[in-house]
C-alpha cells in the first residue's frame, strides 16, 4: 500500500488492543506454525531465515513467540499447542549462535514466562540449562573494567538488562547488574551533557533517533525488571517526550533522519511514550493523545509496513530501502522484533486502563494547537548540535543539525536538511548530495557543509522563522570520521513559512580554488515534472515546485527504477540536478534553493 493511501479515518473505530489481537497476534501465529513445520528450512519471501548471519534471531523468536503464551487466555484451545510448540522451537534453536541484543531478547522472554508461571512448561530442563550457559553479557563486556568490546554506547543498556534479568532468573547475583547500571547511567550523563540527550559516539555529535529513544529503552528495562526509576532518569525521559510530542501527526509517522528509520523510526515513539505513560511522566491529556497516536502508528504498521503479499514486514522491496545493518537476511528477526515492540507497548497501555478504548476524538484538534516551532538543543561548545522541528498544518519538518560521525557523516540521512515524509527524504547508506552543494576538486577530494556547525541562531517575524549558522570548515568526504577542510567556509540561512522553505548558502574560499565542480540534487517523490523559469513544477506529489539559484545548469530525469534513489518509505520518482563549474573560485558565491509544497 502507498503511504498516501493510508487514511487517519481507518483508526477511528478500533482500540489498540483490538488491532493487536486482530492483526498482530495472527502474524505471530503464522510464523509459529511455519517454524514448527519448516524448522530451520524456513524461507520468507525467497529469503532463508536461518543463515547464521542474524546473531539476534533466536532471541527474537523467543520473545516474539512468548506473546502467544502471554496474550492468549489459558482457556483458549490454541494455548496447549502454543505451549508445546514453544518448547519444541526452543529445543530446535538452542545451539544457534546468539549475541548481545539476541541474548537480551531471550532472557527477557524467559523472565516473562517465569513471572507468568510458565517457564518450566515452556522450556525443557536440558534446554534451560544450556541457555543459562549461553545467555551471558560477559562475552561483550571487558572484565574487570566493565567496558564494551567494540560496540556502540547503547550496549551498556543491553548488558545491564541481561545481567539484571539473569539475576531475576536466579542465574547470578546482583553484583554485575549493579556495576553495569552505574556504568550505563554515568556514560549517559557524560555524553548527554547539559541537555540530556545521549551522543551515540564518544563526543562526535551523532544525535539521531537513538539519542531520543535510548532513555525510553532504559526506563522500559527498569519497568520490566521491577526497579524504581529515579527522578534523574524521569527527567531525561521527559526531555525525550517533549521532542516527541511536537512531532505527533495523524498518519503515525516517526523519525525521518539518521539510521534505522522507517518502521523503527515509527516504533521508537511508541516505546518512549509508553514508558512515560507508565511512569507518570505524561499529563492525563498527553497520555490520552499518546495513546491515540499509538493507534495511528500501529494502524500504519498493519497497512503500510506489513506486506500481505509477502506475509512479512517490508523494509527492502517495492522501492523501499533500509540500512545494511537491517538487511533482508534478517527478515524473520525484523518481523519478530517489530511485533515485540508493538505488542509489549500495547500490554503497557492495557495495564494503564486503555484496553478496549478508542483513541481520543480530539487528537487532531490537539495536534493543531501544538507549537509551530521547537528547537531542541543537544550540545553547545566548539560545535552546536540541535534539532529544529517545524509544524506546518499536519506536516512535520525535521532539520537535524548534527554530525553522523565515523562513516555516517557521508550519508544523506545525516545531512542538515529539512526532512519531511513524502517531501524530503534521504537514502540509508548513500551519500548523493541531497539538497547540499558538493564541491569536487581536481585532486579527487570532495567537500560538503555538513558537520562543523557553529552559532545556531533563530529569529521569528510573524509566521516566518529564520535559522542561521556558519561553518569555518567543510567536511571532506571519503574518510572514516569527519575531516576538517578550511579551503571553504559557509554561512547558511534557512527560512520557513507556510508551504515554503528556502536554504541560502554563501560560500567563501580561503584561497583561490582552481577547476571546481559544484553539484547538488533534489531527489523527490514528485512526478509529471515541467520546466519553469526558476526551476521545476510537479503535477503529482507533495512538492509543488523546486527552484534553484546560483547554478549554471538545471536538469531533471526519472529515477523511478533506480535503487540508489530508494528510501525507507518508498521509491523516489524524479531527480533534479543542479550544476556549476568554476575555473577559478576566488570570491564568495551564493547558492540557494526553494521548495514549495502542498499543505496537509
Amino acid at each position: 500500500m502507498s503511504l498516501s493511501n493510508i487514511s487517519p479515518a481507518q483508526t477511528a473505530t478500533s482500540s489498540l488492543d483490538e488491532i493487536v489481537s486482530r492483526e498482530l497476534l495472527p502474524q505471530l501465529t503464522h510464523f509459529f506454525e511455519r517454524l514448527l513445520s519448516e524448522k530451520k528450512d524456513l524461507v520468507l519471501d525467497a529469503t532463508k531465515a536461518f543463515t547464521g548471519k542474524d546473531k539476534f534471531l533466536t532471541g527474537k523468536i523467543a520473545i516474539g513467540m512468548s506473546y502467544l503464551l502471554l496474550n492468549t487466555p489459558r482457556t483458549d484451545p490454541m494455548f496447549p499447542q502454543y505451549l508445546a510448540g514453544y518448547r519444541q522451537i526452543a529445543d530446535m534453536t538452542v545451539d544457534e549462535d546468539i549475541e548481545s541484543w539476541g541474548i537480551y531478547y531471550y532472557v527477557s522472554a524467559l523472565n516473562k514466562l517465569r513471572e507468568a508461571g510458565l517457564l518450566e512448561q515452556a522450556v525443557s530442563p536440558t534446554t534451560l540449562e544450556r541457555l543459562k550457559e549461553k545467555l551471558e553479557w560477559r562475552g561483550f563486556v571487558k572484565q574487570p573494567e566493565f567496558t564494551l568490546i567494540d560496540l556502540p554506547t547503547n550496549y551498556y543498556g543491553v548488558a545491564f538488562s541481561i545481567a539484571r534479568l539473569r539475576y531475576l532468573l536466579g542465574w547470578e547475583d546482583s553484583s554485575g547488574s549493579d556495576i553495569l547500571l552505574e556504568k550505563m547511567v554515568t556514560h549517559y550523563q557524560t555524553y548527554s551533557g547539559q541537555f540530556g540527550f545521549s551522543d551515540e559516539t564518544d563526543g562526535e555529535g551523532r544525535f539521531d533517533r537513538y539519542s531520543i529513544l535510548l532513555i525510553g529503552e532504559i526506563c522500559q528495562r527498569f519497568i520490566e525488571t521491577g526497579m524504581e526509576v529515579t527522578s534523574q532518569l524521569k527527567g531525561w525521559l521527559r526531555k525525550s517526550i517533549d521532542v516527541i510530542l511536537v512531532r505527533l501527526n495523524p498518519r503515525g509517522d516517526g523519525f525521518e533522519f539518521g539510521r534505522s528509520i522507517g518502521a523503527y523510526g515509527d516504533s521508537a515513539l511508541l516505546e518512549v511514550l509508553s514508558a512515560g505513560a507508565t511512569l507518570g511522566v505524561l499529563t492525563e491529556e498527553e497520555r490520552d493523545m499518546a495513546y491515540a497516536f499509538a493507534i495511528r502508528t500501529t494502524t500504519k504498521y498493519v497497512n503500510f509496513w506489513f506486506d500481505k503479499e509477502m506475509r512479512s514486514v517490508n523494509l527492502w522491496d517495492k522501492g523501499r530501502r533500509t540500512d545494511a545493518y537491517r538487511g533482508k537476511h534478517r527478515i524473520l528477526g525484523e518481523n519478530l522484533s517489530l511485533l515485540h515492540q508493538y505488542i509489549y507497548t500495547n500490554n503497557l497501555w492495557n495495564k494503564l486502563g486503555y484496553q478496549g478504548k478508542q483513541g481520543s476524538p480530539r487528537f487532531e484538534e490537539w495536534l493543531r494547537k501544538l507549537p509551530r516551532i521547537a528547537l531542541t538543543w543537544y550540545a553547545k561548545g566548539e560545535y552546536d548540535r540541535a534539532l529544529l522541528t517545524v509544524r506546518d498544518g499536519m506536516r512535520v519538518i525535521s532539520l537535524p543539525l548534527i554530525n553522523g560521525g565515523i562513516t555516517l557523516h557521508m550519508t544523506n540521512p545525516y545531512f542538515p536538511i529539512p526532512f519531511s515524509n513524502g517531501l524530503v527524504q534521504g537514502t540509508p547508506d548513500v551519500g548523493y548530495p541531497q539538497l547540499i552543494p558538493r564541491f569536487s576538486f581536481e585532486d579527487g577530494s570532495q567537500l560538503v557543509a555538513t558537520s562543523f556547525i557553529r552559532d545556531i541562531q533563530t529569529a521569528q517575524n510573524g509566521d516566518v522563522l529564520t535559522l542561521t549558522y556558519h561553518q569555518t570548515e567543510l567536511n571532506r568526504l571519503g574518510e572514516t570520521g569527519t575531516i576538517k577542510d578550511d579551503r571553504l567556509s559557509v554561512k547558511t540561512t534557512y527560512t520557513f513559512d507556510s508551504g515554503v522553505m528556502t536554504r541560502t548558502d554563501v560560500y567563501t574560499p580561503s584561497v583561490p580554488l582552481k577547476h571546481i565542480k559544484i553539484d547538488m540534487e533534489f531527489a523527490s517523490f514528485g512526478e509529471n515534472v515541467t520546466r519553469t523559469e526558476q526551476g521545476f513544477a510537479f503535477a503529482v506529489g507533495d512538492a509543488l515546485t523546486f527552484e534553484a539559484d546560483g547554478f549554471m545548469r538545471l536538469s531533471s530525469e526519472s529515477v523511478s527504477t533506480s535503487e540508489t534513489y530508494r528510501t525507507p518509505m518508498g521509491q523516489m520518482k524524479t531527480l533534479i540536478r543542479c550544476e556549476r563549474d568554476e575555473d577559478t573560485l576566488s570570491a564568495p558565491i551564493t547558492l540557494r534553493w526553494t521548495i514549495r509544497y502542498r499543505p496537509q
